[in-house]
């Protein structure tokens, strides 16, 4: 509870999953700093192994690592029945991916990140409002 006596509302989890270790831990310092609470996974099987993802959870997922590519990734969690909202981070970017994450309804923001772009396209995901911009 917080000083008024009013419950403190709950954390929205990001889901992060990135086989770089530096990206991923900085990914998940910025994203505690914004008040989201933030589960990392090192690569896809790490992710895939656990037996259920919380539906209120968010998934940013990077494009290029050894495994798989982050939309095959979010292809194995459709087959699992999984509606998260995923957000694809990549530093390749061309038009053809664009429509490819598009066309799965994921939001893909490039790096270096810029801004609060991502950010913002957790905010809008964890609203019901995912932009697949």
């Amino acid at each position: 509870m917080d000083k008024a006596g009013e419950a403190n509302p709950p954390k929205h989890l990001v889901l992060i999953c990135d086989d770089d270790t530096a990206v991923r831990n900085s990914l998940k310092f910025a994203l505690e700093l914004e008040g989201f609470e933030v589960r990392s996974y090192s690569g896809p099987g790490n992710l895939l192994n656990e037996d259920k993802l919380p539906d209120s959870s968010c998934l940013v997922v990077n494009y290029q690592m050894p495994e798989m590519n982050g939309l095959e990734l979010v292809a194995r969690l459709r087959d699992r029945r999984s509606s998260i909202p995923v957000i694809l981070v990549t530093g390749h970017s061309n038009e053809n991916l664009r429509k490819r994450a598009a066309a799965v309804g994921v939001t893909m923001v490039e790096k270096p990140f810029l801004g609060n772009r991502l950010i913002e396209c957790l905010r809008r995901a964890f609203d019901g409002k995912a932009s697949t911009e």
